[in-house]
């Protein structure tokens, strides 16, 4: 008989406590973690060392995406929460000219970044969200730092490199956390280990490899967060990167120099895609010496780039656009001789990686993986464009979306 009461009050117990983490799931509020890998390419997910993300894309959905031209880390961040292609969303470059603005061009890491003028073509998802009275934070994002349509996300952090990574994930989960206000409906969280990485040793390198381990410890440690606060299962991850990464030998230099007397244009980017104007006057030996066929790089002027590339209408971009073959980059003799003084990868003699090349290379896809009570599991999707998060970000968090490029024509099956 006292075994039979004993065993009953077990089972009550534990009927209790199962019914207890039931009735709390339910009254978790749905939360939107987007997760920026940077330069994690497509395929870096089969190499086998990333246990936790591959259980979370096999558990949910993943897929390849076609990063936005050009390919590079600041367009395609801004494509991925607004929307847009980078012609269109105003972030045509890491760096970047606009008279209308004047003084310094715009740079990644330079004070210009935080004007709001930058930013101001597009408006990005959080946002809306906040203006539809969902609050949404941003632990690092490219325009997150600034007042874009007379609003900045609830949290925030000054972008700093040397932050660690544990403590990015700790914040998300302290801001989820938090009794200051209503509960988070969407949040960013932002690492760059696979791009530095990649950039500095090439996407085959031991140190790549060394990379995409401490990314899914960071995945894991972030999953064990949810999993003890009883989040997990209602809390959707969309896991993106804003480009690939392609090998980057050290001879394959196209120097500038070579080509154009330098003094006769503006350069405003150099690297796999390279943009420039002109100057008065000297529009005609300009164009003579690049609107040719040339080794390893194609030149267009604006209005005369690639439909597919979705590129050359925004006043922004400079009169050139240039575009390297895969594996091959732009440079100057004043930069060669720059970076030798600082003896910085690749002028040292090492090979490296790079993006910014054709979206369309297999080399520049980025990778996609969503789970939670959104998706379905075991979906992999066919390649799809970057601009279609976006719209998925805005269905599965119910915000109404601002018209875009994107659509849920291929992504939606992976929804529920």
């Amino acid at each position: 008989m006292l075994v039979r009461r004993l065993v009953s009050l077990v089972l009550a117990a534990g009927l209790a406590l199962a019914a207890g983490v039931a009735q709390a799931r339910e009254k978790a509020p749905h939360l939107t973690i987007l997760v920026s890998l940077d330069g994690f390419r497509a395929d870096y997910l089969d190499r086998g060392v990333t246990p936790n993300l591959k259980a979370l894309a096999d558990e949910g959905a993943r897929g390849a995406m076609r990063p936005s031209f050009p390919s590079l880390t600041y367009p395609n961040h801004y494509t991925l929460v607004t929307g847009k292609r980078p012609d269109r969303n105003g972030v045509i470059g890491n760096e970047m000219e606009d008279a209308a603005i004047g003084g310094p061009k715009f740079t990644m890491n330079g004070e210009t970044a935080n004007d709001p003028r930058w930013w101001n073509q597009a408006i990005p998802f959080w946002v809306s969200a906040i203006k539809q009275g969902k609050p949404a934070a941003a632990m690092f994002w490219p325009g997150s730092e600034t007042v874009i349509d007379g609003v900045r996300p609830v949290h925030w952090v000054k972008y700093d490199s040397k932050f660690p990574y544990d403590a990015r994930v700790d914040q998300v989960l302290a801001w989820m956390d938090s009794a200051d206000g209503p509960p988070l409906a969407f949040t960013t969280l932002y690492f760059d280990a696979a791009d530095t990485e990649g950039h500095h040793y090439g996407p085959d390198s031991p140190e790549l490899r060394a990379a995409l381990v401490e990314l899914d410890r960071c995945i894991g440690r972030l999953v064990a967060g949810l999993k003890a606060r009883g989040r997990f299962e209602t809390t959707d991850i969309v896991i993106v990167a804003d480009h690939g990464m392609a090998p980057l030998p050290a001879a394959n230099r196209i120097v500038l120099d070579d080509l154009i007397d330098m003094s006769s244009i503006r350069l405003v980017n150099r690297g796999a895609i390279t943009t420039f104007s002109p100057r008065p006057g000297r529009e005609p030996a300009v164009e003579a010496a690049v609107l040719r066929p040339l080794p390893h790089m194609t030149c267009w002027r604006k209005d005369r780039v690639p439909a597919r590339f979705h590129y050359g209408r925004n006043p922004r971009i400079p009169a050139i656009v240039c575009l390297s073959e895969t594996g091959w980059y732009t440079t100057t003799r004043a930069a060669q001789d720059e970076a030798g003084k600082k003896r910085s990868n690749p002028w040292d003699g090492k090979d490296g990686g790079a993006h910014g090349f054709d979206p369309y290379d297999p080399l520049m896809r980025a990778v996609f993986v969503a789970h939670g009570p959104s998706f379905k599991p075991g979906v992999v999707l066919p390649l799809f464009d970057n601009v279609d998060v976006y719209p998925l970000l805005a269905r599965i968090t119910g915000v109404k979306p601002e018209p875009g490029d994107g659509s849920l024509k291929v992504v939606s099956a992976a929804l529920r």
